[in-house]
């Protein structure tokens, strides 16, 4: 039995900097063999950047190739032949190009999986148009709410929300195409693009826009925000619409008097119902309130920043955070599914700068049947 669930596929990406090495990260953690082609000298861009390609590159093999190079192209074309997934990242058209197309690679391989990563699509008005997260964000409605009206600028937000999004589309797109070769035979060319995958990740937003159907009511949920304690520190409520959950919290908090509002009363109270919860959270530390919060069954927990965590007690419990095998220790957040028929596995480390394009080269050059063909 394979001791990890990707073992025997072998993904070639072309893509660099974020989304495609993330997602082919991804699928290296689960077993698949992943070889990155970067170009000579300089490869990724991302190694220039240090924990940028640290972060994203682990369990990989790194081979060089010059796609501007028509010798390098054909090595390219014998690789991918090898190959059940590509990923590429280019601007559309850019790989069909350097004679790496899926028309072409496809031709080749039926069963080639082609995962194809941009910014705005293969086609459409806006696929040449050079971009980065914030712009895609912004494109699909995700931060106008960010935006103080009275303000001339506005700093982005913390997280990338496309590229992570996309980051899983991207992955999910290459094993739906595995799942589907195993029933027809053939592989699939994946269009994946970064603005309509947070367009669909907010579904629910949209609904009242698709349907005409009314908005939720204005006002700010009070069980639903971030308090300050009386040390200091920043502790989260997660109350939503349950309102059995601010009944719960009402008790807690000493403000009975405020039960069995239904959210609609809620919302229509927001300043006074917020003004009363800051009031009184003020007058205990954190962890007190998070006792009596665990105690009492309130959906709440700490804020914390980046260190912390890495720190908490759940996260080590859990073991989260674990170490790269390989020469130099390196400690690494894992990847989250748990799969109780695969042991945990620990992968390598990133790999060198065209570390392991005599090897690859050389397992092109040896029969099928000794390097584990298609």
């Amino acid at each position: 039995m394979a001791s990890r669930p990707l073992d025997g596929i072998r993904v070639v990406t072309f893509a660099q900097l974020y989304q495609g090495p993330y997602a082919t990260m991804l699928l290296a953690d689960l077993g698949a063999d992943v070889i990155t082609v970067e170009r000579p000298g300089t490869g990724d861009p991302a190694r220039a950047q240090g924990a940028l390609f640290t972060a994203l590159n682990r369990g990989k093999r790194s081979v060089t190739l010059d796609l501007k190079q028509p010798a390098d192209q054909e090595a390219a074309r014998r690789l991918v032949r090898t190959a059940d997934v590509l990923f590429e990242a280019y601007r559309p058209g850019t790989m069909a190009r350097y004679g790496l197309g899926y028309a072409e690679l496809s031709a080749g391989n039926p069963g080639l999986v082609y995962v194809s990563v941009s910014g705005f699509g293969q086609d459409g008005p806006y696929r040449d148009r050079a971009g980065h997260d914030l712009m895609y964000q912004a494109a699909a409605g995700l931060v106008a709410g960010l935006c103080d009206q009275r303000g001339t600028a506005f700093p982005p937000p913390d997280l990338e929300a496309g590229a992570i999004i996309g980051t899983l589309y991207a992955a999910l797109g290459a094993l739906t195409g595995l799942i589907g070769r195993t029933a027809t035979g053939h592989g699939t060319h994946v269009d994946m693009s970064t603005h309509e995958a947070l367009l669909a990740a907010q579904t629910l937003r949209f609904e009242p826009v698709l349907t005409a159907s009314p908005a939720p009511a204005p006002g700010r949920e009070p069980g639903y925000g971030l308090y300050r304690c009386a040390d200091g520190l920043l502790i989260a409520l997660g109350i939503g619409f349950e309102d059995h959950f601010w009944d719960l919290l009402c008790r807690a908090t000493g403000l009975a008097g405020y039960e069995r509002l239904d959210q609609a009363e809620r919302l229509a109270e927001s300043d006074l119902l917020v003004g009363e919860l800051a009031r009184v959270l003020a007058t205990r530390t954190r962890a007190d309130w998070q006792e009596r919060f665990d105690r009492a069954g309130v959906p709440a927990g700490p804020v914390h920043r980046l260190g912390e965590a890495l720190d908490d007690p759940h996260v080590t419990a859990r073991d989260v955070v674990r170490t790269l095998s390989g020469p130099e220790p390196r400690r690494y957040v894992r990847q989250p599914l748990r799969l109780s028929a695969y042991p945990a596995h620990d992968p390598g480390p990133p790999p060198l700068l065209g570390q392991h394009t005599a090897s690859i080269l050389q397992e092109l050059d040896a029969p099928a049947a000794s390097r584990g063909g298609n």
